[in-house]
C-alpha cells in the first residue's frame, strides 16, 4: 500500500500580517480602548486591572505636605501623651486631667500612623482618604476648640494660634484633596 504524502503543512507568521494580528487583538479584546479611554496591552492587564490606571499626578508639594502632617501629628501626640497637663495648660491656660489628653494623643497617634502610610502610597483613593480624614480631624479640632473657647468666654494666646494653626492647616490639606479629587486628563 502505498502511504500519501501530505504536503508540508504551511505555518502563517501572523506577526508579519498585519490585518490577521489586528483580527486576533480585536477577538482577544486587546489593544482597544475601554470606557475609560485605558488601552489595554494584554487580556490579563484587563482581567487584573490595569495599575497605570491608580498612578496619580501629584500636585506639587504634596509629599512633603502629607510628610510634615505626619510629622506634626506624631509630635503633637508624644508631647500629649508624655506631657498631657502641660500642653494643656499652653493652650488653653487652664488645669485639666490627664487622662483626657492622653486619649487626644492617642487618638493623633492613631491619625499620624495613617499619614505616614498614605507618604508611602502610589494610590489615588489612599491618598485622598489620608487627606479627607486629615481634614475632618482638622475641622472637628477647630469646631470643638471655638465652641468651648465660646463657652468659657476666654480667648488665650495659646488657643487663638491653636486656631489660627488649625484654619491654615485645614485649608491647606482641603486645597491638596480638592487639587487631587480632579478627573486627570488622558494623555
Amino acid at each position: 500500500m502505498a502511504s500519501k504524502h501530505h504536503p508540508p503543512l504551511m505555518k502563517k507568521h501572523s506577526q508579519t500580517d498585519l490585518v490577521s494580528r489586528l483580527k486576533t487583538r480585536k477577538i482577544l479584546g486587546v489593544g482597544g480602548e475601554d470606557d475609560d479611554g485605558e488601552v489595554h496591552r494584554s487580556k490579563i492587564s484587563q482581567m487584573l486591572g490595569n495599575e497605570i490606571k491608580f498612578a496619580v499626578r501629584e500636585p506639587v508639594g504634596l509629599r512633603i505636605w502629607i510628610f510634615v502632617s505626619a510629622v506634626l501629628f506624631t509630635a503633637t501626640a508624644l508631647v500629649a501623651l508624655a506631657f498631657p497637663s502641660q500642653l494643656y495648660e499652653i493652650v488653653f491656660e487652664l488645669a485639666t486631667t490627664r487622662i483626657s489628653i492622653r486619649l487626644y494623643g492617642g487618638a493623633l497617634l492613631s491619625i499620624s500612623l495613617i499619614l505616614w502610610n498614605g507618604l508611602y502610597t502610589a494610590e489615588k483613593v489612599i491618598i485622598q482618604w489620608t487627606l479627607l480624614t486629615e481634614a475632618c480631624y482638622l475641622g472637628v479640632q477647630f469646631l470643638v476648640t471655638s465652641v468651648s473657647l465660646l463657652e468659657m468666654g476666654t480667648l488665650s494666646d495659646g488657643a487663638a494660634l491653636l486656631l489660627l494653626i488649625d484654619a491654615v492647616l485645614l485649608i491647606i490639606t482641603l486645597l491638596y484633596y480638592s487639587q487631587l479629587s480632579r478627573r486627570s486628563k488622558k494623555i
